[in-house]
């Protein structure tokens, strides 16, 4: 296996893992019923997200924390979720990629994946609150 070179394994790696997001009992329903994602417009974002996370590009300009908020108003975002996400994401790179840019990943999306699950859980904690300018 080789480790992740460029936007076209990025692309594939998120289409493969939200196949299998789609296909799970857990996670599936909240992204086709609960956000009745548009897959042909969220695929984009996320190609998008994940270059700029791994290469550093500065591609993706939007705000998930509010996006995922929304989704929590919804239908609440338990550790549970979260978890099986890491779980699915971790074994999509494992699966297909290795080197330092597959385990660089992987850490960026459990710290994304923490960070997240606490600011949908905790709106307006100050401990993970933005610097103030």
């Amino acid at each position: 296996m080789e480790d992740i070179k460029g936007r076209a394994d990025v692309e594939w790696l998120v289409d493969d893992f939200y196949e299998k997001v789609r296909k799970d009992p857990l996670l599936g329903p909240i992204f086709d019923d609960v956000m009745k994602v548009d897959w042909s417009k969220h695929l984009p974002i996320m190609y998008d997200f994940w270059e700029t996370n791994i290469f550093g590009v500065a591609k993706y300009k939007g705000r998930p924390i509010e996006a995922h908020a929304k989704v929590h108003d919804r239908a609440p975002m338990e550790q549970a979720l979260f978890d099986r996400w890491l779980e699915l994401f971790d074994k999509t790179i494992d699966e297909n990629f290795e080197g330092i840019r597959a385990t660089t990943l992987k850490k960026h999306a459990a710290s994304i994946a923490g960070i997240m699950h606490f600011k949908v859980n905790h709106p307006g904690d100050i401990r993970m609150a933005p610097p103030k300018k």
